[in-house]
């Protein structure tokens, strides 16, 4: 059986607010850390049956890059979620918000947001 560490530092400020985050992975193909503006990190706890969750992003983090990291999230969910399930009506709709978030925050047209994102 194989394992694999993955890792993350984060730097705070002296109100504990991150200023810098890196990760490194044992299979990754990168040499040492890399630095990163944002993570979400959730993990679900069979014993408690909840999910713990930890968002950290840095202070250079600009909302727009935010916008775009929370689109890209929500569209790679839709997918997870479609692929653990083969729930193609609720991943649908899904992707339809996500697709409501892209035109909302200016990252799809709304003329193109049908074409710009594939359902699942």
């Amino acid at each position: 059986m194989k394992k694999s560490k993955i890792e993350i530092e984060v730097t705070l400020d002296d109100e504990q607010v991150p200023t810098e985050i890196r990760w490194k992975a044992d299979d990754s193909q990168a040499a040492g850390f890399k630095a990163v503006k944002s993570i979400f990190l959730s993990l679900y706890d069979e014993e408690s049956e909840e999910t713990m969750k930890l968002d950290l992003w840095t202070k250079e983090f600009r909302v727009d890059e935010m916008d775009k990291f929370i689109f890209q999230t929500l569209r790679t969910m839709a997918d997870s979620y479609y692929k653990a399930t083969n729930n193609g009506d609720l991943a649908n709709h899904m992707v339809q918000f996500t697709k409501f978030f892209g035109t909302e925050t200016g990252l799809l047209r709304p003329e193109n947001s049908e074409d710009d994102q594939k359902q699942p």
